[in-house]
């Protein structure tokens, strides 16, 4: 109890953390390099003609790879690494096209979403939409059908086809094609990479080296931003009661995972520390996460199938019991 008394909150806590938010530029390079390099000759193996099951261990590989390197270019483009580098910039720039996360549209999204995180009603730029259940009720049929839809368990697992080409992609450039035009390079050039693999190397290698990875990070992708904001205990608030600390601590999950897991998805799980203060280069947030208490007391979730089955089963906010509900709970 005495130790709760003294924890620190809202802005003192994210000024606590500054510190954290030094970035090690060596590591930094090293982090990124190696993964890169890793990437690549995972991307090789694939490829190549083995046996069809060592292709798809090099294809599964390559999609775990692909998810380490997108959390360090999700740290670049925050700035808490690798800041005002231009052969950086060039690297991230050309994954941002061959995933289909344009540098632009994504930075705008993503920084709208870390100011507005779980505030009801304008929380749904950037994130997966929440509503209360007095909305959804209140919706006709064709709106909770698309409501549903967008937060469906198939839809996040064909992450690649709704998330990346249609709502980061497509969406974008058919809303404003004039400030989006980066979205068009992204599809231009992951096509046109695709095209290459089965031109100069075949379908097989088109298959295990270019769409399993894409298919298979796209899904676990879309499954971590989703359940880092829709799990069991995830908080939502008005925007007169909504603060940046609470949302963080309390609408972010801390995902627990084992180091394989961490050294693959690059620390992401520590999601309620990065939505504290994104300076925070993804290799110390565990180094924070221990020097602080106040990160050890939040709510947690995992990749147990139990976890992510809870996590799934999210649907709306109820304002009067605090909660989100499952669908069997809305009523109506």
């Amino acid at each position: 109890m005495s130790q709760r008394k003294s924890m620190l909150k809202g802005k003192k806590l994210i000024l606590a953390t500054k510190p954290f938010a030094v970035e090690n530029r060596g590591k930094s390079w090293l982090y990124t390099v190696s993964t890169l390099v890793f990437l690549i000759l995972s991307i090789i193996g694939a490829a190549s003609p083995f046996h069809f099951v060592i292709r798809l261990a090099f294809s599964l590989l390559t999609a775990l790879l692909l998810v380490r390197l997108f959390s360090i270019y999700h740290d670049f483009l925050h700035k808490a690494i690798l800041k005002d580098s231009l052969p950086a910039k060039v690297i991230f720039t050309f994954y941002g096209y061959y995933t289909l996360n344009p540098p632009g549209i994504w930075k705008r999204s993503h920084d709208y979403h870390h100011k507005h995180n779980s505030k009801l009603h304008t929380s749904s730029i950037g994130s997966f939409p929440i509503i209360t259940r007095e909305e959804y009720l209140a919706l006709p049929q064709s709106g909770r059908f698309s409501y549903l839809f967008i937060r469906h368990p198939l839809t996040i697992l064909l992450g690649y086809l709704f998330a990346f080409w249609w709502g980061m992609c497509m969406l974008s450039l058919i809303r404003n094609p004039s400030k989006h035009w980066g979205s068009a390079i992204a599809m231009i050039v992951h096509t046109g990479i695709a095209f290459c693999f089965v031109l100069f190397s075949g379908w097989a290698s088109f298959w295990f080296a270019f769409m399993i990875p894409a298919l298979l990070s796209s899904a676990i992708g879309a499954y971590l931003f989703y359940a880092q904001h829709n799990f069991p205990q995830a908080s939502f608030r008005e925007k007169q009661d909504w603060s940046y600390a609470h949302a963080a601590l309390h609408s972010s999950s801390y995902m627990k995972m084992n180091p394989v897991l961490r050294w693959f998805t690059g620390n992401i799980g520590y999601h309620h520390i990065h939505h504290l203060n994104s300076r925070i280069p993804f290799y110390r947030l565990p180094e924070a996460h221990q020097a602080f208490p106040e990160f050890q007391v939040v709510s947690t979730t995992s990749l147990h199938p139990r976890d992510v089955f809870h996590c799934l089963q999210m649907k709306v906010w109820d304002p009067e019991l605090k909660r989100m509900l499952k669908m069997g709970e809305i009523g109506g």
